[in-house]
Parts: structure tokens; sequence; C-alpha cells
């Protein structure tokens, strides 16, 4: 399965912007999909998930009201809404996908399919 980010970019802080994660010739909908991001220096962190059966989603105590994910079905992606935007938040922004799950996790080792990223900077 290959994925692809897309809407990373330069904002300012209090900013807001949409990730989206896609694929071609597989239905999103059977894959749990997280999202991660890695800052420089740092470790990659799981930020957000959406489940496969129900559509449950889990959050970062670092995003929690801040950060939404969702699936739009009728363009085979899941998006990242991101609001309140702060420096802090600056990094790649990963989406994996994961077809075994009954829920998600935030963990990275599970996933078995990973986007080639895209970046999010946050100026203050």
């Amino acid at each position: 399965l290959q994925l692809v980010e897309s809407g990373g970019g330069l904002v300012q802080s209090g900013g807001s912007l949409r990730l989206s994660c896609g694929t071609s010739g597989s239905n999103l909908n059977d894959y749990a999909i997280g999202w991660f991001r890695q800052a420089p220096g740092k470790e990659r962190e799981g930020i957000a998930c959406i489940s496969s059966s129900e559509n449950s989603t889990w959050y970062h105590d670092s995003v929690k009201g801040r950060f939404t994910v969702g699936r739009d079905s009728a363009k085979n992606t899941v998006y990242l809404e991101m609001n309140s935007l702060h420096p802090a938040d600056t990094a790649v922004y990963y989406c994996a996908a994961e077809g075994l799950f009954v829920g998600c996790v935030l963990s990275v080792s599970p996933y078995a399919s990973w986007g080639q990223g895209t970046q999010v900077t946050v100026s203050s």
C-alpha cells in the first residue's frame, strides 16, 4: 500500500492547515490510519489515528482539542485538520496504514505502510 501525504506548508502561529493522506488502488476505509510527526532531533511520535471499523479516533494529549482526524470516503483520503498551530508543531508529518487493527494505536511499530511525509512549519 503506497500512501501520499499532501497539504503541508508554512503557516503563522495560530493558523490552520489540513493534511490529506491518499492512495490509489486500495480502499483506505479498510485500514486503520495513523498520523505521526517527527521534528529534527526527535523521535517520530503518533498524534492521531482513526480505526477502520467504527471510525473511532484517538489523539495525543499535545494535539487534543486542536487537531481532528477524519475520513473523506468520496475522495478515498484521510485528513488531519490542524488548528491553533504553534511553533512546537513544526515537523515532518506522516500518515501510516495498517489493515489488521480492530481499533488503532499511536505507536509506530504496528503500521506496515508509510507515506513519504510532508513538512509543516509554524512560524512565531
